[in-house]
């Protein structure tokens, strides 16, 4: 029989290869709404269209050419490879299950970064990239942070949800290892709040099976990402395979893809495969690169043990990690 975890939404390899689901879920773990959430009210009315669409990307790290690496010397590769295939884009209305975070830095700027709702028992999680949220776990101050699911053409069609306090989730490797040499490490999840309804997130939009130990090659491939101001999301039509990086500053072996136009902004945005009754996610845009140096290329840390382990501590609410004190402070 194939082995499966405790939380529901969370498939291994086995059960991935057979096609067997987790626990049952899409069954309600909190019930009904509990009334109007003044917190999300009040986040509804900051995140003016005109300040989403004036919010910086998170990362950088796309759209200004080859780049360089954490070394300062350029790597091998880091991009499409001559004669390579590189799929198109297109901006579309979303879906549901993805969305995009929005927060103001320490300087009081908006920034963005995409993310998706993952099955969880407390239906109130969302995945992203390790490098977008790093700033908020533990104690750290919200400023503002909430994910909207399908935002486009400045609309919040679910509502804003608050993320919330303690809620932000990012492995203790990331953390110690910084964002190059703990690019395998790259993933993040956020626990969010009820909108300004009361409804949880995943009652609101439903969500996608996270799946873990899969493999680097998958095909049918949608990736999924907001560009920071643009009007709506990208979606792309590809495939995965193994990238074993050659950039000795970001160490680690990573799925790759080839996707046109995913510049700043669409990092932790996932690569999803279908899946009985929906989506399951193989990957987010970060890792290698944080998600790579063009447009064309992206990459993802490889979900194995680590992001099982994160996983679990999101949904049975172990404290956060998070950046350990300088020594002799």
């Amino acid at each position: 029989m194939a082995a499966l975890l405790l939380c529901a939404g969370l498939t291994t390899t086995a059960s991935a290869r057979t096609g067997t689901a987790s626990a049952a879920g899409t069954a309600s773990a909190a019930g009904a709404a509990a009334g109007p959430n003044p917190l999300a009210g009040r986040l509804d009315a900051y995140w003016t269209p005109a300040r989403m669409a004036a919010a910086l990307p998170a990362d950088i790290r796309e759209g200004t050419g080859p780049g360089t690496t954490a070394t300062g010397a350029a790597p091998a590769v880091d991009g499409p490879r001559p004669g390579e295939y590189i799929p198109p884009s297109r901006s579309f209305d979303g879906i549901p299950q993805t969305g995009t975070f929005f927060w103001t830095d320490a300087s009081g700027t908006g920034r963005t970064c995409s993310g998706s709702v993952v099955r969880s028992p407390g239906h109130d999680l969302v995945l992203s990239a390790g490098h977008c949220l790093k700033g908020y776990a533990g104690a750290s101050p919200r400023r503002h942070l909430a994910f909207v699911p399908q935002y486009h053409d400045s609309l919040k069609p679910f509502g804003v949800f608050p993320v919330r306090t303690d809620g932000v989730y990012v492995p203790q490797q990331y953390y110690d290892l910084g964002e190059h040499a703990g690019a395998r490490y790259d993933f993040a999840f956020a626990v969010t709040e009820p909108n300004q309804d009361g409804t949880l997130l995943e009652d609101a939009v439903g969500g996608v099976r996270l799946l873990t130990g899969t493999g680097y090659y998958h095909v049918p491939v949608r990736m999924i990402g907001y560009p920071a101001g643009a009007e709506k999301p990208l979606e792309c039509w590809s495939w995965t395979t193994r990238w074993d990086s050659d950039d000795p500053a970001d160490p680690g072996v990573f799925p790759r893809i080839a996707c046109d136009a995913f510049v700043g902004g669409t990092s932790g945005g996932p690569m999803l495969v279908p899946w009985p009754g929906g989506w399951a996610v193989i990957g987010v845009i970060g890792g290698y690169h944080t998600g790579g140096n063009t447009p064309q290329i992206s990459y993802s840390a490889y979900f194995g043990t680590a992001a099982r382990a994160l996983y679990r501590a999101a949904v049975t609410g172990t404290p956060p990690a998070g950046p350990r004190p300088a020594p002799g402070s």
